[in-house]
């Protein structure tokens, strides 16, 4: 398996354990792309950028992990579940078979509206360092 999915497994395995995002998200909250207004609170996976990461010593790989928090009803509820994200998330210590998973840190969020949804969207950005 290729390092990025082999943390993408683990990131969700992580995600999709934890009781308090699951009461935030209700089932099934945590897709690979949003939802329609309907079935939403959910967490959706956006992009995945990877780059060659090495050192003299050892082989590496950055990758940067995108996700999105979507809600109907407000900017609070979209919030408190990337709170929970950023809470599970940064600085975590996952293990992965193939590779060891050097950091795991939370870079930004940006929370907004989406005008032509009306819904709205919170959208945080993870650096890993694998090697």
């Amino acid at each position: 398996m290729a390092p990025v999915n082999e943390l993408l497994q683990v990131v969700h395995a992580r995600l999709s354990g934890d009781a308090a995002l699951a009461a935030l998200l209700g089932p099934d909250g945590i897709v690979d792309r949003r939802r329609d207004a309907g079935t939403l609170p959910c967490l959706a996976t956006g992009a995945v950028e990877t780059r060659a990461y090495g050192t003299a010593s050892e082989d590496g790989l950055e990758c940067l992990l995108d996700f999105e928090a979507w809600s109907a009803t407000g900017r609070r509820e979209a919030e408190e579940i990337a709170g929970r994200v950023r809470e599970l998330l940064d600085d975590a210590d996952l293990v992965l078979a193939g590779v060891r998973l050097v950091s795991l840190a939370h870079r930004r969020t940006t929370s907004r509206r989406a005008a032509a949804t009306r819904l709205y969207v919170v959208e945080m950005r993870f650096r890993a360092v694998l090697e």
